[in-house]
């Protein structure tokens, strides 16, 4: 019954979304970590290793702090990309400190280092996981998890995850990773929007044998509750330095893709992953930004102090984004025909990233759109993997 009345809310909630403006489920959902009757005593008496950055918080409070004040005992931070408090550029180098808010020693998984060490967690008991995602393959925080799992399997030490919707969750999209395309942004056979909550994910990592040497890694989940998939989630904090509206997380899925050709999508602005550009579009189109240096945000953005003239998507029906449950190609498909020297449209390799058959996760996404491809064209070539794909989830759902 239960069930059934949370699918009716998700049901009417996704519908209301669709007129007006967008409607957020966030009064309804409680957040694993909100839920602390469910998981304190679990750690009272223990030595607690925390996996946290800026987004883990209870109301407005830090879960470090708030887990302290309770008298847990955290004795060690581990700090993904951006580091522990959320301030650090995307690929940029993050380095061990210690948290001027509580004293406690935080090890970066960001810099020499992906996942702790023996040594690391000789002084730990359990380790506890509370991180926002958004839901691509290409955010890197899964890859975070899925090696902290390895680290807690390999030396024999519990994961408490606490889980957070996924505000990309309402839907699935995009090429399933080519393994021959593996990278920092992209590790698992998975599509671009993968429509998993992180305990979800880690299910799979553990079900689908994605650690090292088939490692199983001890798990214990507290779910999101009052929560299903269909249901739209406003991030109360910022997930990363450049995704800073709740438009550019619901454009992420599609915008980011843009980070593997020669056009700025918006870093070295306040409102990247939302407009996307370049000089050579002048004449072409009348809107026009300039990227500048954000230290913390975007230090050497893309065509820094040029005027670059694209499309302005903070103008675009969200709501109609949104009712399509795809990532949208028309973008894409527009600006590469569009250029002026298409020869050198899909050219840039990004430090960090690479190239466009990266982010796609397939080589021909590319080769596709050269060819002159429409949308549909290229989503056909997609669905046996994205078919294959939503079989094997359903085992590891935790959610309607």
């Amino acid at each position: 019954m239960k069930k059934i009345i949370i699918l009716f809310f998700s049901l009417v909630c996704f519908s209301n979304l669709l007129f007006a403006q967008l409607k957020y489920a966030n009064d309804v959902i409680k957040t694993g970590a909100e839920q602390t009757e469910l998981y304190i005593s679990k750690l009272q008496g223990k030595r607690v290793g925390l996996i946290a950055n800026q987004t883990s918080i209870i109301g407005k409070t830090h879960l470090a702090d708030s887990l302290i004040n309770r008298g847990v005992n955290i004795v060690k931070i581990f700090g993904p990309e951006h580091g522990f408090r959320g301030n650090a550029s995307n690929g940029t180098e993050v380095h061990d400190e210690t948290d001027p808010g509580t004293g406690i020693k935080v090890i970066s998984l960001y810099g020499k280092k992906t996942k702790p060490t023996k040594e690391d967690l000789t002084d730990i008991d359990i380790l506890v996981y509370d991180i926002q995602d958004v839901g691509c393959r290409f955010y890197t925080n899964i890859n975070v998890l899925r090696d902290i799992m390895e680290s807690a399997a390999r030396y024999d030490k519990e994961l408490l995850i606490l889980d957070r919707p996924n505000p990309n969750a309402y839907f699935i999209d995009g090429p399933v990773l080519d393994m021959k395309n593996k990278s920092g942004i992209g590790q698992f056979p998975i599509p671009i929007v993968h429509g998993l909550t992180v305990a979800e994910f880690a299910q799979m990592a553990n079900g689908e044998g994605w650690l090292e040497n088939n490692l199983k890694c001890k798990l214990s989940i507290i779910k999101n509750a009052n929560y299903t998939h269909d249901m739209l989630y406003k991030l109360p904090v910022n997930p990363s330095p450049n995704l800073s509206t709740p438009e550019s997380i619901i454009l992420y899925p599609t915008t980011c893709l843009f980070e593997g050709v020669s056009l700025n999508h918006g870093r070295g602005t306040n409102y990247a992953f939302t407009v996307v550009g370049a000089p050579v579009y002048k004449g072409i189109y009348q809107f026009s930004y300039t990227p500048v240096s954000m230290p913390g945000k975007a230090e050497n953005p893309l065509y820094q102090d040029q005027i670059c003239y694209g499309l302005d998507l903070r103008t675009y029906d969200l709501k109609k984004l949104v009712k399509s449950k795809k990532i949208n190609l028309q973008w894409i498909i527009e600006l590469y025909k569009n250029h002026p020297d298409k020869s050198q449209f899909f050219k840039r390799f990004h430090p960090q990233i690479g190239n466009i058959d990266y982010l796609a996760g397939v080589s021909e996404f590319k080769e596709q759109i050269k060819a002159g491809l429409t949308e549909e064209q290229i989503r056909k070539t997609w669905q046996p993997g994205l078919e294959k794909y939503k079989k094997i989830r359903k085992k590891y759902l935790l959610y309607i």
